[in-house]
C-alpha cells in the first residue's frame, strides 16, 4: 500500500450485534428531531449502504446539520428510529463514536499546536497506544499532502489546509463511517477540488462518506446516491442523474437582463417557450428538451436579454422545481 494512502478499512472482528456486511450502516425510519415546538427534522426515511457516497443536499436551515449530529450520538432522537452501525444511538453512543470519523462543519483544531501534536492528541482520545497514532499520523499527513507542515503551527495554514488536517485527523481510529458536515463552505475553487480529490481516495479505499452540502456541483461530483432536504423534509432522493432526468429536463436556457424592467418586460413574450418558464431573482429559467432551439424561438419572439446561456440541467434546477426556490436563498 502506498505510504500516501490511509489504511482506513474495516475492522476484522467488528462488535457483536452489529450491522452486517450487506446491512446498511445508517438506516432511519421517520427520523425526527424537536426543539421545543420547531420541527427541525420532520420524520424523514433513508439508508446508507455501505462503501458508498451519500450525501444530504438543501439550503441552510434544511435540517442536514440537525441529522447529522443524530447520526454522530451528539444529538438525541426525539422520535423515530436510528439505527448507526447496526446499533442504537441512545443506547450504544459510545461504541458507535468509536467507530466514527467525524469532520464538523467549524474546523475545531487547537491552533496553538502544530499539525502533528493534532494528530497525536485526537489519537489519545481512542485509547490507541503511542507507536500506532505515530505511525498513522505520518500515513495522514502524506495523504492530506501536508508533510512539510508537520511542525507548523496550524493557526497560519490556509483554509484549504485546515480542512484536509481535519479530515486527516478523523481517520486516526481508521473509522468505517466518516460524516462531513459542509466540508468545503468558504474554500476557494482550487482548495474545493483538492479536498474533493481526498475524498475520492477514501472511497476508493472502501471508507463509507456521508456528507452534508449546499453546493448543487459538489453533491453531483462526490455523491452516489442523496437526498434533497427542505424544511426538515426530504423532498427527493437518488443518485443525481436519476434526480435531474425524473425532474427536470434535458437542459436549461438562461437569459440575463440589465435591468429588473427588462426581465418584466420580456415574461409576457416568453409564455410556452419550453416545457417551463421559471423566473428568479437575477435570471430567467426556461427548461427545455433543446436549448439552442428554444434560444433561437427566444430571439424570434424579439427578447434580446444582455446574455444567453444553454447549459444541462443540475440539481439546483431539481430543487427549485420541488421547493419553488433555489439553493441559496
Amino acid at each position: 500500500m502506498p505510504a500516501s494512502t490511509p489504511r482506513t478499512g474495516r475492522r476484522s472482528a467488528p462488535a457483536p450485534d452489529t450491522a452486517p456486511d450487506d446491512a446498511p450502516l445508517i438506516q432511519a425510519k421517520a427520523l425526527t428531531k424537536r426543539f421545543g415546538s420547531y420541527v427541525a427534522v420532520d420524520g424523514v426515511d433513508f439508508a446508507v449502504r455501505r462503501g458508498e457516497v451519500f450525501g444530504f443536499l438543501g439550503p441552510n436551515g434544511a435540517g442536514k446539520t440537525t441529522t447529522m449530529r443524530m447520526i454522530a450520538c451528539v444529538s438525541p432522537v426525539t422520535d423515530g428510529e436510528l439505527r448507526v452501525l447496526g446499533m442504537n444511538p441512545a443506547s450504544d453512543g459510545p461504541a458507535i463514536r468509536s467507530r466514527l470519523g467525524v469532520v464538523p462543519q467549524e474546523d475545531n483544531l487547537d491552533a496553538e499546536m502544530t499539525v502533528w501534536d493534532n494528530l497525536l492528541i485526537y489519537g489519545r482520545y481512542f485509547g490507541l497506544p503511542v507507536s500506532v497514532i505515530r505511525e498513522r499520523a505520518a500515513e495522514l499527513l502524506a495523504f492530506a499532502r501536508l508533510d512539510d507542515r508537520r511542525d507548523s503551527r496550524v493557526d497560519p495554514l490556509s483554509g484549504g489546509m485546515k480542512r484536509r488536517l481535519t479530515i486527516a485527523r478523523s481517520l486516526i481510529n481508521r473509522p468505517e463511517l466518516v460524516l462531513l458536515d459542509e466540508p468545503t463552505t468558504g474554500l476557494d475553487p482550487q482548495a474545493r477540488h483538492a479536498l474533493w480529490e481526498r475524498l475520492y481516495r477514501l472511497k476508493r479505499e472502501g471508507v463509507t462518506l456521508v456528507l452534508t452540502t449546499h453546493y448543487m456541483d459538489e453533491a453531483e461530483q462526490l455523491c452516489d446516491r442523496l437526498v434533497i432536504m427542505d424544511e426538515g423534509r426530504i423532498v427527493a432522493e437518488g443518485s443525481p442523474r436519476q434526480l435531474i432526468d425524473r425532474h427536470s429536463t434535458r437542459e436549461v436556457v438562461e437569459l440575463r437582463f440589465a435591468q429588473p424592467e427588462q426581465q418584466d418586460a420580456a415574461l409576457p413574450l416568453l409564455g410556452g417557450t419550453g416545457d417551463r418558464v421559471e423566473p428568479v431573482a437575477d435570471r430567467v429559467l426556461i427548461y427545455t428538451a433543446h436549448g439552442d432551439d428554444t434560444a433561437a424561438h427566444v430571439a424570434a419572439q424579439g427578447v434580446h436579454p444582455d446574455s444567453v446561456l444553454v447549459r444541462r440541467s443540475s440539481l439546483e434546477d431539481v430543487f427549485l422545481l420541488l421547493t419553488g426556490r433555489s439553493l441559496d436563498e
